[in-house]
């Protein structure tokens, strides 16, 4: 078999299917959640912190000299992220909590077993007709 007859069945699968849409969809929604904390949910926690923005956080280890930029530590950016990462996470575990409910109940239905064959019937009818017969 060629090696790209084996790629592109590996390709095809559904599972690299499947995970390619969740890489882009994963990606799109990290753009939104980026914009989430950065436009809505950072400025009103700066303001309630007199002002503060937090992607000017930073310590500065060496500052800048003429044309070479300083060298900082941006723990405000970082504090950013770290929200991002909390929203991320806990939106994924409403998903995988919802998913898991929805597993539950398909598996507390009880399995009704196999039907009863035709031989199962008759002998069923014979035994019920005998037993209003006495």
């Amino acid at each position: 078999m060629s090696i790209v007859k084996e790629f592109k069945e590996f390709a095809m699968r559904g599972n690299v299917v499947d995970l390619a849409v969740g890489v882009i969809i994963g990606a799109a929604f990290g753009k939104i959640v980026a914009s989430l904390v950065s436009d809505i949910i950072m400025p009103p926690l700066g303001l309630l912190l007199n002002g503060i923005d937090f992607k000017d956080l930073k310590y500065v280890l060496k500052p800048a000299v003429g044309k070479i930029p300083a060298t900082s530590i941006n723990y405000g950016l970082f504090v950013n992220n770290v929200i991002d990462f909390l929203i991320v996470a806990f939106c994924i575990f409403l998903v995988v909590k919802g998913i898991n409910s929805l597993k539950r109940k398909e598996v507390a239905a009880p399995d009704p077993g196999p039907a009863p064959t035709k031989e199962e019937v008759l002998l069923t009818d014979i035994r019920d007709i005998l037993s209003r017969q006495k």
